[in-house]
């Protein structure tokens, strides 16, 4: 039997679906672009606002140092404490090294006990100095050694400072000296003096240092108090305090072993 001529094939429909698509109502209309949704404009605004914030910091001239502040001083001068921190001043204000000014300070001037360096907003940098006060006085020849009360020798004076005692170290080449050493030995006698009662701080003329715990101090009328070592001070302030009442005509005073005080005409 004959198959299908070339007319009849040309007229039947394929099985399969049409290559070319099912045919859309009204036509193919065109895609709109997606805009960006909530999420990624959130994130292009944040990195705007960081990249603007670093800017600001370091790139503007809105926050830089322009300015140094010096509060605290007694002794040295405001402008002393400003040229020895070396603020450098046209820098951004967010990277200058706060710590590095500190411890120039502490370095360039041993009178600076401690020292507080921060950013005062937009331009300014605030230093707030405590400096040493001297509690004894090493004298070096027509001048004298300022030393606080942890024994550090801090600065040369030429008038000595109202109301402060000398200290001698008398020790010289005692075992003492060799043990301990003379630094130590003006360590413990500058541990002593913020131990006195205030009526025997405020007679206080001199300390003399002997050994580690030989420690005596020169008052005012001619008075001396055999103190000990630095050990037990507040023990030993009550202890003197009530052996002068007991002993107001006194002369010499033992408290260097404080449950066992002595006091005597001289």
């Amino acid at each position: 039997m004959a198959g299908p001529t070339t007319a009849e094939r040309g007229t039947r429909k394929p099985n399969g679906p049409s290559s070319a698509g099912p045919a859309r109502k009204g036509g193919s209309a065109p895609r709109r672009p997606r805009l960006p949704g909530p999420p990624v404009l959130l994130s292009l605004l944040a990195a705007l606002l960081v990249a603007g914030g670093f800017w600001v910091l370091y790139g503007s001239s809105w926050v830089r140092a322009e300015r140094v502040e010096v509060s605290g001083t007694r002794v040295l001068a405001p402008r002393e404490v400003e040229a020895a921190a070396d603020v450098p001043i046209g820098t951004p204000l967010i990277s200058i090294d706060l710590g590095g000014i500190e411890n120039r300070l502490r370095k360039r001037l041993a009178r600076i006990e401690s020292v507080e360096a921060d950013r005062s907003w937009p331009h300014g940098v605030v230093l707030k100095v405590t400096e040493r006060e001297p509690v004894l006085l090493m004298e070096k020849g027509a001048r004298f050694i300022e030393v606080d009360a942890k024994g550090v020798r801090f600065a040369t004076v030429d008038k000595a400072p109202k109301g402060v005692p000398l200290v001698k170290l008398t020790a010289n080449q005692s075992a003492s000296v060799r043990r301990f050493g003379e630094e130590r030995l003006l360590r413990e006698a500058s541990l002593v003096i913020p131990e006195l009662p205030a009526p025997v701080a405020k007679d206080l003329r001199s300390v003399e240092v002997l050994s580690y715990d030989s420690i005596t101090l020169k008052l005012t009328r001619g008075r001396t108090v055999m103190w000990g070592s630095s050990e037990d001070g507040e023990v030993k302030a009550r202890t003197l305090t009530a052996l002068m009442k007991a002993a107001s005509g006194a002369g010499y005073f033992d408290v260097s072993a404080p449950t066992a005080p002595a006091a005597s005409a001289s």
